[in-house]
């Protein structure tokens, strides 16, 4: 793959699977635990010297069957196989988007239930509607059709249980995060598990 240089004229390095230059905020930062394992650090802050891939799957799983992160860090690296790091990537992601779910809920910006998220929609209120993974067929094309017509951004991804865990629910199968604040960060969030497994999150236009 060619190298992409960004336009920024903030801070870059390359990735150590691909070798494209991006932004360092564009791409997965990794550091060595003090036993050399490898840990994702997806805040980029964690202390010590630090390798980077791009914002993908692929790019990990290659940098970890390669080598990649072995000469990165000039010696030899403990890692799990390529598939469950990239799982386990996957599962941050995950959870980080469900904080930002929690706390829109605990401040009020978050209506849960068919009813109540039907009625939201139809009046236009919200910017973020999450279906559960598992939502019946013929309910979920219902609230697809709402949300298209209301031009809200649809999510797909996560199973009822979890849904509702995050929304301190037993079950939930459909949730409406109110147009606002936490909508831009959860986006921002949805943005990164998109590019890490091309796919799972679409847009409504």
């Amino acid at each position: 793959m060619p190298k992409q240089k960004s336009e920024s004229e903030g801070p870059q390095r390359s990735c150590v699977a691909c070798g494209s230059v991006r932004d360092k905020s564009d791409l997965l930062r990794f550091v060595l635990a003090p036993d050399r394992s490898l840990v994702p650090d997806l805040k980029g802050k964690l202390p010590g010297r630090g390798a980077y891939t791009c914002l993908s799957a692929s790019c990990v799983a290659d940098a970890v069957k390669k080598r990649r992160f072995s000469r990165s860090f000039k010696g030899e690296t403990v890692a799990a196989e390529a598939g469950a790091i990239v799982a386990a990537i996957g599962e941050m992601m995950t959870e980080r988007i469900g904080s930002y779910l929690a706390l829109a809920n605990k401040a009020g910006r978050v209506v849960s239930g068919s009813d109540r998220v039907a009625e939201s929609l139809r009046k236009g209120k919200h910017g973020i509607l999450f279906l559960a993974a598992d939502i019946s067929p013929d309910s979920g094309a219902k609230f697809s059709a709402l949300a298209g017509r209301a031009g809200v951004e649809i999510v797909d991804l996560f199973p009822r249980e979890r849904l509702g865990g995050w929304l301190g629910k037993e079950l939930r199968t459909v949730a409406a995060v109110e147009e606002g604040g936490f909508t831009a960060s959860i986006s921002a969030e949805l943005r990164k598990y998109r590019n890490f497994f091309n796919g799972g999150v679409h847009q409504n236009e």
